[in-house]
């Protein structure tokens, strides 16, 4: 009995001790400052896969990899308040787990559609976010937005070239039932900033080509009365648009803002790659144009119909017919289109006020 109680004791008081020893090294850590600033360790992966909604949510300067997800595009910290607005649709949550490897399936009408193209495009903009500079920008005020809900669904995302160069608004196609930007948008702003000039992107409503050229025509007045503080010249800007964004860009081109509500200036150049439209007149500015052989949605032979009726008319014209880029080619990386637009930038530099 004796014994027994004597162990009992014992291994009683190395209870005690052990429980003393770890309260005292749980103080230690808490109470030293190098520790206390220490960041919870986590294993990363550096191939990209892993916990990325974590390290999105923890981390504004976090790069997308194709191990990511739509889903990530959204909630990633560089675009909060406006990451649906990035991709094609008003709502995009059917498409959250579509992988971005697999980002051309947001896009039916658009062809050759790579995902590092897409996702370079993306991390600039973080990347930008992470400097403090703003990427995206309402056109319309609150007071019009409560009066027509859908143009909350609208804005401006800029890439920024030299300070005080001219600017370009890259306008995607989608057939009007969707947004390009992410092929047809961003990619191509990218490469336009990275020559200099400033571009932005516009995401307008869904729905019709006048409400499109509306919102066209709204965020170029916002350019134009904003126009100082962005940093960005009004003479001579130049307007881009692809197959339905195509459209926009001519009826800008052939009625003019004001047309559209809005009392700006006609564009000095304008970039329209493969579509149907078939308008011109004489003061028409000069025209960029560009399309496949095999497209099967907008007509090669209309658009060089196009480009002979302009060039009657006296407006400056450079058309290209590629062979095999399909429709939505966006900036033809990997196709017989690339380097379209280094010629494209090229006329527009012909009317650039030196």
């Amino acid at each position: 009995m004796g014994i027994t109680k004597f162990n009992n004791i014992t291994r009683l008081s190395n209870m005690i001790l052990s429980l003393l020893l770890i309260l005292s090294l749980t103080n230690c850590a808490e109470s030293d400052p190098a520790n206390a600033n220490k960041p919870n360790q986590e294993v990363v992966d550096e191939t990209g896969s892993g916990n990325e909604d974590e390290e999105n949510n923890g981390n504004m300067g976090t790069h997308l990899t194709t191990n990511n997800y739509v889903r990530d595009i959204v909630n990633h910290p560089a675009f909060e308040g406006f990451g649906d607005l990035l991709l094609t649709r008003d709502n995009n949550s059917s498409y959250y787990d579509t992988p971005l490897s697999n980002i051309g399936s947001l896009m039916p009408y658009h062809s050759n559609v790579r995902p590092d193209v897409v996702l370079g495009a993306l991390n600039h903009l973080i990347d930008e976010v992470k400097d403090n500079k703003t990427v995206f920008y309402d056109i319309y005020t609150e007071q019009q937005k409560q009066q027509d809900p859908a143009k909350r669904n609208t804005g401006i995302f800029f890439y920024r070239g030299n300070p005080n160069a001219p600017f370009a608004v890259v306008c995607p196609g989608g057939g009007f039932s969707y947004v390009g930007s992410l092929h047809e948008g961003f990619p191509l702003a990218q490469v336009i900033s990275e020559k200099g000039y400033n571009a932005f992107v516009i995401r307008y409503r869904i729905g019709g080509e006048q409400i499109a050229s509306e919102d066209l025509a709204a965020a170029l007045s916002f350019i134009f009365r904003n126009a100082s503080s962005l940093e960005v010249s009004t003479e001579n800007y130049s307007l881009w648009g692809g197959s339905a964004g195509g459209r926009m860009v001519g009826n800008i081109a052939m009625y003019g803002a004001s047309y559209f509500g809005y009392n700006v200036p006609k564009p000095g150049t304008a970039v329209i790659i493969y579509t149907g439209q078939t308008s011109y007149s004489a003061d028409f500015p000069p025209t960029f144009l560009a399309v496949s052989a095999n497209d099967g949605i907008a007509s090669p032979s209309v658009m060089e119909q196009r480009s002979q009726n302009l060039r009657s008319a006296g407006v400056d014209v450079e058309f290209h017919k590629y062979q095999s880029s399909g429709h939505g080619f966006g900036v033809g990386t990997g196709t017989d289109a690339q380097g379209w637009m280094d010629h494209a930038v090229r006329f527009w530099e012909k009317y650039i006020t030196k």
